[in-house]
């Protein structure tokens, strides 16, 4: 969002003239870092507004954080808007949302300080308020810059701002567009919509992708694009180099498997939406117009490949009990455990007395789902290791024997393999290594399976850069 001047000439406008501009919604985000100041940031935690009105005894730390917001949105804008008229008026825009936030804060702390209402019942709406004036400054900001740019672009707010109806998130939706003539308006919309099924308790942050998908099913779009600084490819290229390789074409499959791993190339509730409406996803460069990128869809793959290598730090957690053998469910407790702490599952293994989680937490929360398995199992064997999973995802990948040429090629480099796992649908095949061997892991895999000569991989890839 902060490159959008150099959007113009390559997604907004580039070389289409007339209708062409048109019968297309543009759904942003927030400008970078502005979420995370209103939140909280997402890697390291560090509080914004919510986490420290959360824990406010009074109202001098998160409101010296919303100033910081309004002076970040500021800066964010004054560098894309050149017109001083535009800055204006995106000053106001800015300066109207935070009070009004600022107001609203500050009563409902007046309200609860009467001991018959409690705050905490009222942090998720509070979260919610937030998080939607990072999309809407966005979209505003966007909608102008547009029609400076003679664009017929108009500003479409989901964010529920001084609306007092309930809505669910189609009849929020159907409402904004409602008058709207795609064939010569361009709507800008937010992000985030507030909806009675309430988008950041289920999905946090996922929501405008959530959004996004719900209006391309809505308006039965032709296709779903969601444009990236950056292709989809075969591995992070600052890791394997030059090798790395455009996807082009994949599937929703393939999607989930990246969804789980943490790289999201969609949220697969987003995905689920498209799949079931049959509306394709494309990923594609923002700055490469004239790339097509890579398609998402539900179509098998026409011959076996190897598409993607990435890695994810998680921690094992392995519980060993002899009791358990023969016991049915017996790791229903342990799930019941990692689901109040809120500890994400990505993968799992057994036998026949040892389950291990394989999940994406923090050492924190690891250290209290420890402490209540401990409670509840005071026989087993309790332990937790910070270990990697580093997998390979293909629409099909029988008969390529992937977990032999990765072990052969990882034991060439020097790592060790800790476990090994590959499930009989034949989509991803997954090593688990020490942390710190995680990204020698991705190339090595990558060198082996992907950009090797002479891979169905490979070999396609040629043929699709010959083909263009």
């Amino acid at each position: 969002m902060s490159r959008l001047n150099e959007l113009l000439g390559t997604l907004f406008i580039g070389d289409r003239k007339g209708q062409e501009l048109y019968s297309r919604i543009f759904v942003v985000s927030a400008f970078g870092g502005i979420t995370n100041l209103l939140l909280e940031h997402k890697k390291t935690g560090e509080p914004g507004v919510y986490a420290l009105f959360s824990n406010a005894e009074t109202d001098r730390g998160w409101s010296d954080a919303l100033n910081a917001v309004a002076d970040a949105m500021k800066e964010a804008h004054g560098a894309i808007l050149e017109h001083p008229a535009d800055r204006s008026d995106a000053d106001d825009f800015v300066r109207e949302r935070i009070e009004g936030a600022r107001n609203c804060l500050i009563d409902l702390q007046r309200v609860c300080s009467y001991g018959h209402f409690r705050l905490s019942q009222h942090m998720q709406i509070i979260r919610e308020l937030l998080s939607g004036l990072g999309e809407a400054h966005s979209a505003f900001v966007t909608a102008k810059l547009l029609r400076r740019a003679g664009l017929d672009a108009r500003f479409v707010d989901l964010s529920g701002w001084r609306d007092d109806r309930e809505l669910s998130l189609d009849e929020r939706i159907e409402s904004a567009l409602e008058g709207i003539d795609l064939t010569r308006e361009m709507p800008i919309v937010t992000g985030y919509a507030q909806c009675t099924e309430g988008l950041m308790q289920e999905y946090d942050r996922g929501y405008s992708e959530v959004t996004f998908s719900r209006i391309a099913a809505c308006t039965g779009a032709r296709e779903a694009i969601i444009h990236k600084e950056f292709h989809l490819s075969s591995a992070d290229p600052n890791m394997v180099g030059d090798h790395v390789r455009k996807l082009g074409h994949t599937n929703y499959d393939v999607a989930d498997q990246l969804s789980n791993m943490g790289m999201e190339a969609i949220h697969p509730k987003a995905a689920k939406t498209l799949r079931q409406s049959d509306i394709p996803l494309r990923v594609t460069n923002a700055f490469e117009p004239h790339d097509p990128g890579t398609l998402i869809d539900d179509q098998p793959a026409e011959q076996p490949a190897a598409e993607i290598v990435c890695g994810l730090d998680v921690h094992a957690l392995e519980l060993f009990e002899q009791d358990m053998v023969g016991v049915k469910g017996y790791d229903a407790a342990t799930l019941e455990v990692l689901k109040r702490h809120k500890v994400r599952i990505v993968s799992k293994t057994s036998n026949a007395n040892t389950i291990t989680h394989y999940v994406d937490a923090p050492l924190k929360s690891m250290r209290r789902v420890e402490r209540d398995l401990a409670e509840i199992y005071p026989n087993a064997e309790l332990n937790v290791r910070s270990l990697a999973i580093v997998s390979v995802f293909g629409r099909d990948l029988r008969g390529l024997k992937v977990l032999t040429r990765g072990l052969d090629a990882l034991e060439a480099a020097g790592i060790e393999v800790l476990a090994v796992h590959q499930t009989a649908r034949a989509v991803d095949a997954q090593f688990l290594v020490n942390r710190e061997d995680c990204d020698p892991a991705i190339k090595a895999l990558h060198d082996a399976v992907i950009a090797a000569p002479g891979t169905a991989t490979s070999d396609r890839a040629d043929e699709t850069q010959a083909a263009a």
